[in-house]
């Protein structure tokens, strides 16, 4: 098997707002753009040689993509028994096993993505993405919010919500060499929603991390929407001083053609390093995590919002109708 491409970007390039010294050594972050391999162990062994090298390069921590160790199976709408997809228990269950494993490996934290077994009785799981410590403590858990319902991406019949409340948007606190950085990890379809970006910058995200799965649209198969895909999360982070973290797959699983083109932007929402399209990519950049405070400080967008005026986003009701 051939190492996947290396892209780096480091040292970070200069935050143009800045008015004083930054007051932490950059965060350095890996992600890993894999395939789906159908042999399991194949498969593991690809991520696993992408965690190696994104950590032999520095990384602290290593993203990795939506439904980590499976197909994504959700391209019918006839549900998990149907296309043989089994949610697993989430201490005990194959991805975070794997994590632990690569994380004991690496000696980074490992983040990942699974198909998490729900106590409930109607079959449906959750799509959950976990960060594992080097060792082997399962620092987070964080449910995917947003579930999309349009052809290929089913994931209505296999995915419940996460919760609301409180609970919706947990905060890490990664350790780093002289104090800490604040991550959220969303997934995927939460990535284009400006309301979710927001609610993680107010509670003090610096870096937002999506696990993705996306690629070709089956009822619009001209339609190649990688461009409005990055551009909405690239927007989303400078509307909210964040670094985002995109971690797509690529390849194809019938019907679906991953685009890949995973990347990492910056708060002034500078692509710092980006995957091809079509074939495995290991990317590492350097965050320098007090461009936020730069950015935020000279647009000062979490300050000066009115809040006393969004009282109409937070009604459930049906979208206005168009003409036509």
């Amino acid at each position: 098997m051939a190492d996947p491409e290396l892209i780096t970007a480091f040292p970070p390039p200069p935050s143009p707002a800045r008015t004083r010294p930054p007051e932490r050594a950059p965060l350095r972050l890996g992600l890993v753009q894999e395939r789906w391999h159908a042999d399991p162990d194949e498969h593991e062994a690809a991520l696993a040689a992408g965690i190696r090298i994104a950590a032999g390069e520095g990384a602290t921590i290593v993203c990795l993509q939506e439904l980590t160790l499976s197909a994504y199976f959700a391209v019918t709408a006839d549900g998990p028994q149907a296309a043989g997809a089994a949610p697993e228990a989430l201490e005990t269950g194959p991805t975070v096993s794997f994590a632990r494993r690569a994380a004991a490996e690496s000696g980074a934290y490992v983040h990942a993505s699974l198909y998490e077994r729900a106590d409930a009785t109607d079959g449906l799981g959750f799509n959950t993405a976990v960060v594992v410590a080097p060792d082997g403590t399962l620092v987070s858990r964080t449910r995917k919010l947003h579930i999309p319902v349009t052809a290929g991406y089913y994931e209505d019949h296999y995915f419940r919500p996460g919760p609301a409340g409180g609970d919706a948007f947990p905060i890490i606190a990664l350790p780093t060499a002289d104090a800490e950085a604040r991550l959220g990890a969303p997934t995927c379809w939460d990535q284009w929603f400006p309301e979710l970006a927001r609610a993680y910058s107010l509670e003090g995200a610096e870096v937002l991390i999506y696990p993705t799965a996306i690629g070709s649209e089956p009822d619009h198969p001209d339609f190649d929407t990688q461009p409005l895909w990055q551009q909405v999360i690239v927007g989303n982070g400078i509307a909210n001083g964040t670094f985002m973290v995109a971690v797509n797959r690529t390849g194809v699983e019938d019907p679906l053609t991953f685009y890949g083109s995973s990347f990492i932007s910056d708060p002034y929402g500078r692509v710092l390093v980006q995957a091809p399209r079509d074939r495995p990519a290991v990317l590492v950049a350097d965050l320098d995590l007090d461009q936020r405070r730069d950015w935020l400080e000279l647009f000062p967008f979490l300050t000066t919002r009115r809040p006393d005026a969004y009282d109409l986003l937070t009604r459930s009701r049906a979208p206005a109708s168009f003409p036509g």
